[in-house]
């Protein structure tokens, strides 16, 4: 039994319900769904009866896919990243996988490749993310190349999107991108979650949100309660103890919170060794019984404190939220000066997880 009251919970109906909302801006196009980094820190696996209605499924863990594929015997499942040598390839032709292709080094690996089976490949291009992808001016050249190796069943040209989430946008990427196929008919694959939001599905045939899925925002201008996501984490705690301050009191480590005048506060059960960040700044927010409040002073390994003067209700057991339901992660990752795919990643094992539908 745990001693501890923090948990995180998730709302796999949430799931499908994001699915819709990703399934109407995505047009014709199949949807791999990203459930990388363990389903974005929920959990693959506590996750996975929530992803039936996506067409493919996205990992970069090869351990992740051959779950997958154990799970269902069809539906394609990519690798985001590839394999790096014979025997990884070898794996992923028995799991019937699909491959992203980024190198040279992969490209020889297929057409060394004499399996009597056949993988589909998503050729990746670099159009100014300069993190993976051929160059442009190799396009026509490595996808020649791929359409002579016996391994490769169909060839998909994707890209990454940069700036999708900002004013830049995406024409520059796919201005480069037309222009390295030339007259090439080719199937693509281009849109993450921000693409998607703000361009929607732009005549591809795969499209690849990921943080969407979760209920998040990619786009801080943008939230995800006006988009119509529903968070599926919540990460939720209880107050375990309160201490009324006199003026001039300090809390924590550090005493980076001095109180101006008398000031109650609960102690809340999480830290950073719970995944909530030590970066975590003064008046970062938290629901107290539904009721906003900040928190004061430095997050400990196990607990924080959060000033619950204006919340006569609050007590010993009240409830805590510390992002999910009616305070996105995305707003409470600012005020820790990182973004909201990081702290959902980022909470530890020793967090009980509970799952609903």
């Amino acid at each position: 039994m745990e001693n501890r009251p923090i948990q995180a919970i998730i709302n796999r109906g949430a799931i499908d319900h994001n699915v819709s909302v990703i399934k109407k801006l995505s047009g014709n196009a199949n949807v791999f769904g990203v459930v990388k980094a363990d389903g974005y820190g929920h959990g693959l696996r506590r996750i996975y009866p929530g992803l039936s209605a996506l067409d493919g499924l996205a990992v970069i863990e090869l351990e992740a896919a051959s779950y997958l594929r154990t799970q269902e015997a069809t539906r394609p499942i990519l690798l985001l990243e590839g394999v790096f040598s014979p025997q990884e390839l070898n794996d992923a032709i028995q799991l019937n996988l699909d491959l992203v292709v980024h190198s040279d080094r992969q490209i020889e690996l297929l057409e060394q490749c004499d399996s009597s089976s056949s993988v589909n490949i998503f050729l990746k291009v670099n159009t100014g993310m300069n993190r993976l992808g051929v160059s442009p001016k190799h396009v026509v050249q490595c996808y020649r190349a791929l359409q002579n190796c016996i391994a490769v069943k169909s060839i998909t040209v994707m890209t990454h999107y940069a700036d999708a989430d900002n004013e830049r946008g995406v024409d520059w990427q796919d201005a480069k991108l037309l222009q390295a196929l030339g007259s090439m008919d080719v199937p693509v694959s281009k849109s993450n979650s921000a693409a998607l939001i703000r361009f929607e599905s732009q005549n591809e045939a795969w499209v690849r949100p990921g943080i969407m899925l979760y209920g998040v925002s990619p786009i801080e201008s943008i939230s995800a309660l006006s988009l119509g996501l529903r968070p599926v984490m919540t990460l939720k705690s209880e107050i375990i103890a309160t201490q009324d301050l006199n003026a001039g009191d300090r809390v924590g480590y550090g005493g980076t919170y001095t109180a101006q005048s008398n000031v109650r506060i609960g102690i809340v059960a999480g830290g950073y060794g719970d995944g909530y960040p030590r970066s975590m700044k003064n008046g970062a927010p938290v629901l107290v019984n539904g009721t906003r409040a900040p928190i004061v002073g430095r997050v400990s390994m196990d607990s924080f404190a959060v000033d619950i003067t204006h919340i006569s209700q609050a007590r010993i057991n009240s409830d805590v939220v510390l992002w999910g339901e009616g305070l996105p992660v995305e707003e409470v990752a600012q005020h820790a000066g990182t973004i909201g795919y990081e702290l959902l990643t980022r909470v530890t094992q020793r967090v009980p997880f509970v799952c609903f539908d």
